[in-house]
């Protein structure tokens, strides 16, 4: 793919780099198109545990490619408002992709990252970033709205309600240090460090059972959404329940009482 270059830095870690670094990385129908279809393709090899997502050269995503998104295939006959809601609608199903995706997604992010690039980020189970990264929505700024691609309903449960309407209702771009102090990131590191950052977390998941992760996400995620208290405690139990008669739990608990490490099957 020219847009999103595939990589797989050590075993198990599918790495996508969005590649149009001439232009902060910016989105257009090429980039999230080939975005889409690495993700398809990432949750069908079931050998990768965790996927990482960064940026190539200075940027991670500066947003949409003002320059022109261009036409979703089959829409070209339509009018200006049904085109626009059409590219919408692609660019927005990038986060639920990336929430449905089973392994974990770690965004590495190495500098500017706005508008859709910031939704990215916040569909992403885990944030690392460098000194230099910078995040906000400008859409308010250009006389739109400032709920965008997901990120009003993200932003909030990520730092706050409060916090997340001031960015949200002001346009006002953060830097790292912080988006580290508000709990946007997981951590922050040298400009140049990222994406190892970004591997440490990613060996750490990978220590864990593949069923086990793909399930804590999951959970997590429909925890997020879920309208009550005892309605997510359900879910756990029954997740549990369900865990617990996999092959590699029965193998991971006598593992523990022999003090050796499992070998995971995903069986």
């Amino acid at each position: 793919m020219a847009n999103v270059e595939i990589s797989h830095p050590t075993d198990g870690v599918t790495q996508l780099t969005l590649n149009r670094p001439e232009r902060l990385n910016t989105l257009n129908y090429d980039l999230v198109s080939e975005l889409h279809a690495a993700l398809d393709a990432v949750d069908r090899d079931h050998s990768c545990r965790v996927v990482l997502i960064t940026g190539e050269g200075r940027g991670f995503c500066a947003g949409l490619d003002l320059n022109g998104f261009g036409t979703v295939p089959g829409t070209e006959g339509f009018g200006r408002a049904q085109q626009g809601l059409a590219v919408q609608q692609y660019i927005a199903g990038l986060v639920p992709r990336l929430r449905d995706t089973r392994q974990p997604v770690i965004s590495a992010i190495n500098g500017p990252c706005a508008g859709g690039g910031f939704a990215i980020a916040l569909a992403s189970d885990i944030r690392v970033c460098a000194e230099s990264a910078r995040f906000g929505t400008a859409f308010v700024r250009l006389g739109l709205s400032g709920c965008d691609i997901g990120v009003s309903w993200l932003l909030p449960r990520m730092i706050g309600a409060s916090r997340a309407w001031e960015l949200l209702l002001t346009g006002r771009v953060i830097d790292a240090a912080e988006a580290d102090r508000l709990g946007l990131v997981t951590e922050r590191v040298a400009d140049g460090q990222v994406v190892e950052a970004a591997l440490v977390h990613a060996e750490r998941i990978k220590a864990n059972s593949p069923f086990g992760t793909w399930m804590t996400k999951e959970v997590m995620w429909s925890n997020l959404e879920i309208s009550s208290l005892q309605a997510g405690i359900d879910l756990e139990n029954r997740t549990q329940i369900l865990s617990s008669g996999t092959e590699d739990s029965r193998a991971a608990m006598e593992a523990f009482f022999t003090k050796q490490t499992p070998d995971w099957q995903n069986r």
